[in-house]
């Protein structure tokens, strides 16, 4: 034992001081469990009762709210589920225009060219600004009467003003393009740091068998960017699917909830109709959905490097 305690010394090892590690996880710990653990399950008894926090009691009435959300004829069946489609809407339209022209543009701005350090700046510093300041920017844009883009059809083009922000279908295109440009400069940033990674060889081999740019685009940064193609694809997904302010600010959820995000939904119902519990359900259904479709694109990942693998 006690040659034991001499060597712990010699390798400055004090047991008597052996919670101090725990002490520096004590500040996450506690904003885990306050943030993040409280509210999850906080969360999942709201769902469960009829909350009212001005009412003495609070009854209990199970799965009630989640019935609600699958039963057709009620409020929380109609706008929830058409909410939630124009959010998968927003979805599959943006996720690709903010992988693709992000893996395009850092191809581009990572070649040796003049100014590309300007380009690259220029890509990025809309990424800085609050939903906010972008959406009010799109919507002055996109204006029915005196927008930039009206003006432009109008008076250059010789056309014809269109109500981008009270047509339906329409009203979506400042949404996207917006999210586009406010985004695409923290996706391109990654797509940088990882084609940096690749090893130049790769591609000074494929030059010398006569591969052009495209084929050396296609057949190496394509597939040595899978991992991080991934990664991109996963955060912007999840990223999409908590759309709210641009929605919020530039059509407001119009026009007749054509542009709605089912987050915006799920707040209207809790703010705005006072129906907390309701809106806890809809959260918990929704997360679920995120989940798994986050799930099944790490399972199709999965999947294709196995085969590249074989």
């Amino acid at each position: 034992m006690r040659r034991e305690q001499r060597v712990n010394r010699k390798a400055g090892v004090n047991f008597e001081r052996s919670w101090t590690p725990w002490l520096y996880l004590l500040p996450h710990a506690l904003f885990f469990l306050g943030f993040i653990i409280f509210p999850l399950f906080f969360g999942v008894y709201i769902s469960m009762v009829r909350w009212d926090p001005l009412r003495d009691t609070i009854p209990f009435v199970g799965a009630e709210h989640y019935w609600e959300l699958f039963s057709k004829g009620t409020p929380q069946n109609e706008f929830f589920w058409k909410t939630l489609a124009n959010t998968l809407g927003f979805v599959a339209v943006s996720v690709p225009l903010l992988v693709g022209s992000a893996l395009g543009l850092a191809n581009l701005v990572y070649k040796p060219i003049r100014g590309r350090n300007f380009f690259r700046a220029v890509f990025f510093l809309p990424g800085v600004l609050s939903v906010s300041v972008i959406s009010i920017l799109w919507r002055w844009m996109f204006a029915n009467q005196a927008g930039l883009i009206n003006v432009v059809l109008t008076e250059v083009l010789g056309g014809t003003a269109v109500a981008w922000l009270t047509t339906e279908g329409a009203a979506w295109v400042p949404i996207v393009l917006g999210t586009l440009w406010w985004s695409v400069g923290f996706n391109m940033t990654i797509y940088l740091a990882a084609i940096g990674n690749i090893s130049r060889s790769l591609y000074e081999a494929a030059e010398m068998d006569g591969a052009g740019s495209w084929a050396q685009f296609t057949k190496i940064t394509v597939p040595m960017l899978s991992q991080t193609t991934l990664f991109v694809t996963v955060t912007t997904v999840l990223g999409s699917f908590q759309l709210f302010g641009q929605s919020l600010l530039i059509t407001g959820g119009g026009p007749t909830r054509s542009t709605q995000s089912v987050i915006m939904y799920i707040t209207e119902e809790a703010f705005g109709n006072n129906q907390y519990s309701s809106a806890a359900a809809m959260a918990f259904v929704f997360g679920l959905i995120m989940l798994v479709f986050t799930a099944v694109q790490f399972w199709l990942n999965a999947r294709d490097a196995k085969r590249v693998r074989l």
